[in-house]
């Protein structure tokens, strides 16, 4: 009777296993198998191409998220930056006539400074990084909109003055928003961050301050150092996020990297699991945001309402949460 219980315990860890190392990807096949059955255009190679563009922003704005979460942190911002990139972004080139060039050095350079910001005030005040970035998200925000007057800024606006806006946004700059180069902008940063974690001394090292911070710094490794580089690599993709949104839309809306927070927050939530690496990693998160977009864009192609697709994106998020801590504590 022992025999049979430990047999079944076996054969129900192994299951548990094997749902965690794979669970993604399998929803992932089986996504791609119901939405091909169902609906006439899934499968096409025009349909995937949209869908890798439309996950390209979350998936860069969540790399930087996975980032922050691999010291232990949880950068709950980086929306917030993102929103501020683009409305920096494109008010370089529409309200001052900067160059291409010095308009995304200039964007990017202060989103640094913001990620500085955040690095310093969770090191030095000890608060818990989630409670002290859900903070400066409002104050991110807040600067965003009140740098934009909370107005669109587009080409030919009309300024405060009555006049309208002269500048114009680079044509090479909308060109970072079309295809292919805004999902090679996401290949490239999925891969780099990927290697950067995996194989380097300095990942490994972020991933034992996540581990335990405590241990880590009695082996020597600079804790403050990594988290305030890792709070930086966060505010930058957010920042490279905004950016390549800003390309995509030409325009700057009032908040307009918020809505990608949840989506970002999820995908990197749904890799913890992926190939059963237990922890944040950079292609687990693209997984994540593959899941995600295949979801979004096969429920808009059945056409349920854009207001219930929260209902799946929490859903799924929870039940990705439940499997990553249930694993935990077994």
């Amino acid at each position: 009777m022992m025999a049979a219980d430990s047999t079944r315990e076996k054969k129900k860890v192994q299951i548990v296993d094997f749902l965690y190392k794979y669970g993604t990807l399998i929803t992932i096949l089986l996504l791609v198998v119901f939405f091909g059955t169902v609906t006439d255009n899934f499968l096409s190679t025009t349909n995937i191409i949209n869908i890798l563009r439309s996950i390209s922003i979350v998936t860069i704005i969540a790399i930087g998220l996975t980032v922050s979460l691999s010291v232990g942190g949880f950068d709950l911002s980086v929306g917030s930056v993102a929103s501020l990139a683009n409305a920096l972004v494109i008010s370089m080139y529409v309200w001052h006539g900067q160059s291409f060039g010095l308009g995304i050095a200039v964007t990017i350079v202060f989103c640094l400074v913001v990620g500085v910001i955040n690095a310093w005030l969770v090191i030095n005040f000890k608060i818990q990084d989630m409670l002290m970035t859900l903070a400066t998200m409002f104050v991110f925000q807040g600067v965003a909109l009140t740098y934009t007057r909370g107005a669109t800024i587009s080409q030919n606006m009309v300024m405060p003055s009555g006049d309208f806006a002269t500048g114009q946004i680079p044509k090479l700059f909308g060109k970072l928003g079309q295809v292919p180069w805004i999902i090679v902008i996401m290949l490239v940063i999925v891969a780099a961050v990927h290697l950067f974690l995996t194989y380097t001394k300095h990942g490994r090292y972020m991933y034992m301050i996540g581990g335990n911070q405590e241990a880590a710094k009695l082996s020597g490794i600079a804790v403050s150092r990594y988290r305030l580089f890792a709070y930086m690599i966060s505010a930058l993709f957010a920042a490279i996020g905004g950016i390549v949104l800003g390309a995509r839309v030409m325009n700057a809306e009032v908040n307009a990297g918020g809505p990608y927070l949840m989506d970002a927050v999820a995908a990197a939530f749904i890799g913890y699991s992926v190939f059963g690496a237990g922890k944040p990693n950079a292609f687990g998160t693209f997984a994540g945001a593959v899941l995600i977009g295949i979801l979004s864009n096969g429920l808009i192609m059945l056409s349920i309402p854009y207001y219930a697709m929260d209902i799946v994106k929490g859903s799924v998020l929870a039940l990705a949460l439940g499997i990553t801590y249930y694993k935990r504590k077994h």
